[in-house]
């Protein structure tokens, strides 16, 4: 017995001295062959949306999708979410934080709860047109604010396109600023569009979209604030019988990526990703744009009474309250109106 042990060890000994030989190190563990860039496999990328599929956030998404996995020849998919499957926009934005959620396309009204100073984009009657939006958000108080999102770990590739917002009720057409008062209105859960609507005399209600759908559906809320292309998208005409085109504030959709995933992304490709979302953004403020009138005339046809020409002086009048308890917006304030002057 003690022979046979003798001759094993030795045995033993003997392969361990080949391998050293040989110059043999333990090889490498199967998985990790063929893995990563190595492997041609794409690295997947989730997107999260709050909306449905016919919304233009999907237009977006879908077009940064094609144009990231052109661009990188594969190397990268973009895999879109929509519906709320991965939680509501501060769920998203919070996941983002993290770094357990790649991207997102996020309306612009939660951001104020991760960066103080992306709320002045929030403020009523800011902007007149489309072409003024445009100018600020892609010029360099745009950029500047996209920044500040930095420091909560958030990286804002690009502002696409939620649009003015409009007001729709289930008791009243509205014409004046009076004509709100003491309406229940679901708001985003943002303290400037909740500060606005108080000060016309609202009982603002903020609450996520997936709970004010169901909040519309038992008659819980009597109306909302949004673009056509939210009215359309969602058939609120089902529940809400008047529209009203106040377009009291503009609202972009911010492609927003984790910081901590964007930074480890190759330089080449973090350039990709930034020119497809500003590309995507751009395609898909010309879709909404494309289809507006359609979804206007959608809405009529189904039976939405639409007042198309308000009084916007007693709106702007009513909510000017807003613009004296934020000095702190006020530089800001001040430069997107010198820079549309």
């Amino acid at each position: 017995m003690k022979k046979n042990r003798f001759l094993a060890l030795l045995l033993a000994g003997m392969m361990c001295l080949s391998l050293a030989a040989c110059g043999g190190e333990p090889a490498a563990p199967a998985e990790e062959e063929g893995e990563g860039a190595a492997s041609g496999e794409a690295t997947v990328l989730k997107l999260g949306t709050t909306v449905n599929t016919d919304d233009s956030f999907q237009v977006a998404a879908e077009k940064f999708a094609e144009l990231v996995e052109e661009r990188t020849e594969g190397a990268y998919t973009i895999e879109i979410h929509p519906n709320g499957d991965l939680g509501d926009e501060r769920t998203l934005l919070e996941s983002m934080q993290m770094g357990t959620l790649e991207l997102g396309i996020i309306t612009s009204g939660p951001f104020v709860n991760f960066s103080k100073d992306m709320g002045v984009l929030d403020m009523p009657f800011l902007f007149s047109s489309n072409e003024d939006v445009y100018k600020i958000l892609d010029g360099e108080i745009g950029q500047e604010l996209l920044a500040t999102l930095e420091d909560a770990n958030l990286k804002g590739l690009a502002y696409a396109e939620r649009g003015f917002r409009n007001l729709t009720n289930s008791v009243r057409p509205v014409e004046k600023a009076e004509d709100v008062k003491d309406l229940k209105i679901r708001v985003m859960e943002n303290p400037i569009y909740t500060e606005a609507f108080k000060a016309m005399g609202v009982n603002a209600v903020p609450m996520a979209w997936s709970d004010a759908l169901t909040a519309f559906q038992q008659s819980t809320v009597q109306g909302q604030e949004n673009p056509i292309n939210v009215i359309y998208s969602y058939k609120l005409w089902e529940s809400q019988k008047y529209a009203t085109l106040t377009r009291h504030a503009y609202a972009s959709a911010i492609i927003t990526m984790s910081k901590q995933v964007f930074d480890g992304l190759p330089e080449d490709v973090q350039t990709i990703f930034l020119e497809a979302a500003q590309e995507a953004a751009e395609y898909e403020r010309q879709w909404t744009a494309d289809h507006e009138a359609e979804q206007l005339q959608a809405m009529k046809d189904n039976n939405m009474e639409v007042c198309e020409n308000p009084d916007l002086e007693s709106f702007q009048t009513a909510v000017q309250s807003v613009y004296d308890a934020h000095p702190e917006f006020e530089e800001y304030i001040t430069r997107i109106q010198e820079a549309l002057s």
